[in-house]
C-alpha cells in the first residue's frame, strides 16, 4: 500500500511544479487574451540558467533567487519590445510569433549547451530521505512540495490582496475600464508577463535536480501547462492549482498502475473534466 501513498505524494510534488508552470500562462491569457506558445521556453531557460550558475560555483539557494528574476526580466523585455505589437492581431499572429520565439530559444540553448541533456545536483542539505515509520520520501521532493505551497499562498496574496492584483483582476474583465481609472495598462501587461516568465523559470529551477536539463523539455512542459490550464479553467489562479494537482496525481499514480499509459491518462482526465465542465473546474463562461 505504501507504493500508492508514495506515488500520490509524488503526484502532489509534480502537480505543484505543474501549477508554477501553468499559473503564469493562465494569468497572461486571462488578462491579455494572449496565447503564449513561448511559455515553455522560460521553463527551459530556468533549468539551464540553474545548471550554468551551479557550474560557475553558485549555490542552489542563490540560483533559486537569481534565475527567476533574470528570466522575468527577459520576459519583461520580450513583452515590451516584441509581443506588445501583436496583441490586437488575430490569434494566428500570436501563435506564429511565440512558436518562432520558442524555437529560437531552443536552438540557442543547443548552440550554447549542446543537444544532450545535463544533470543538476541536489543541494547537499536536501540529499537523502525522510523516514516516517515505514514511509520513506526524498528530502528534496518534500522541500519542493513545501516551497511551492508557500509560494502559492504568496501568489494568491499578490493577486487578491494588492493593488497590482486588483488591477490584474479588473483588467481580466475590461482593460478599457482599467485605462479609464488612470492605470497604465501596458505597464500592468508587462509586469504580469514578467511574473508568468519568472514562475515558469522557477519551475524549471526546481525541476532541474529531479529530471536534469535538456533542450526539448520546454516543448513537453508547454503541452502539460496547456492541459493544466484547460482542466483548471482559463484565467483562473485556483484552477491552475487544482488542475496541476489533479494532473500530477493522475500521472504519478498511473505510472505505477499502468506505466505505458501514464501520459495517455492525463489526456483522458482532461477529456473527462471537459465533458463534465466545458469551461474547466474553476473557469467562467465568457
Amino acid at each position: 500500500m505504501n507504493i500508492y501513498l508514495l506515488q500520490a505524494v509524488n503526484g502532489v510534488g509534480i502537480g505543484m511544479l505543474y501549477f508554477l508552470l501553468a499559473v503564469g500562462l493562465s494569468i497572461v491569457f486571462g488578462l491579455l487574451r494572449f496565447v503564449n506558445f513561448a511559455h515553455g521556453a522560460f521553463y527551459l531557460l530556468g533549468a539551464y540558467f540553474c545548471y550554468q550558475m551551479m557550474q560557475w560555483g553558485a549555490n542552489f539557494w542563490l540560483t533559486l533567487t537569481v534565475v527567476p528574476l533574470a528570466v522575468g526580466a527577459i520576459g519583461w523585455l520580450t513583452e515590451k519590445l516584441m509581443l506588445r505589437h501583436v496583441y490586437d492581431k488575430a490569434h494566428e499572429f500570436h501563435i506564429v510569433i511565440t512558436v518562432g520565439l520558442a524555437l529560437a530559444v531552443q536552438e540557442l540553448v543547443i548552440v550554447q549547451w549542446g543537444a544532450l541533456g545535463t544533470s543538476v545536483p541536489v543541494p547537499d542539505v536536501l540529499q537523502g530521505v525522510v523516514m516516517w515509520g515505514s514511509f520513506i520520501y526524498p528530502k528534496y521532493r518534500l522541500f519542493v512540495i513545501g516551497f511551492t505551497a508557500v509560494l502559492a499562498v504568496l501568489l494568491w496574496w499578490v493577486l487578491e490582496g494588492t493593488r497590482l492584483g486588483s488591477a490584474v483582476r479588473a483588467g481580466s474583465e475590461s482593460t478599457e475600464m482599467v485605462s479609464l481609472l488612470g492605470i497604465n495598462v501596458f505597464r500592468i501587461f508587462s509586469l504580469v508577463f514578467a511574473l508568468g516568465a519568472a514562475t515558469a523559470a522557477l519551475a524549471g529551477v526546481l525541476a532541474a535536480p529531479i529530471r536534469g536539463a535538456e533542450p526539448f523539455m520546454g516543448i513537453e512542459a508547454l503541452g502539460v501547462a496547456f492541459i493544466v490550464v484547460v482542466v483548471g479553467g482559463m484565467g483562473s489562479f485556483g484552477g491552475a492549482l487544482l488542475g496541476g494537482l489533479l494532473i500530477g496525481v493522475v500521472q504519478s499514480v498511473m505510472s505505477t498502475l499502468w506505466p505505458e499509459g501514464a501520459r495517455l491518462m492525463i489526456y483522458i482526465a482532461m477529456a473527462a473534466v471537459l465533458l463534465l465542465r466545458p469551461h474547466g473546474l474553476m473557469g467562467r463562461k465568457e
